[in-house]
């Protein structure tokens, strides 16, 4: 069995940063992907970032340039650096791991960037 714990969201103001983790235990396979969804609310889940075990990494445009995914793949952690936040980046940030045909997701995250 697959778990994946979250930690590092909260509230900052606008141009502030944040740093998320997630830890993946359990069953993984060495070749898989690791990302960042986040759900505001109203509205659908969307991927935030995502990298390869390879190191290959994939950003939304909304962040790109502001928000940086790594991982290390001997800690199964992956990290998403936050950088000048913006109200619009208010959401629930969840960790997901792809292996295969499989996605198993994290509990969840609140990100909130208000004055």
């Amino acid at each position: 069995q697959v778990q994946l714990v979250e930690s590092g969201g909260g509230l900052v103001q606008p141009g502030g940063s944040l740093r998320l983790s997630c830890a993946a235990s359990g069953s993984i396979f060495r070749i898989n992907v690791m990302g960042w969804y986040r759900q505001a609310p109203g509205k659908q889940r969307e991927l935030v970032a995502a990298v390869t075990s390879g190191g290959s990494t994939n950003y939304a445009d909304s962040v790109k340039g502001r928000f940086t995914i790594s991982r290390d793949n001997a800690k199964n952690t992956v990290y998403l650096q936050m950088n000048s936040l913006k109200s619009e980046d208010t959401a629930v940030y969840y960790c997901n791991l792809h292996i295969g045909l499989y996605d198993y997701w994290g509990q969840g995250t609140q990100v909130t960037v208000s004055s």
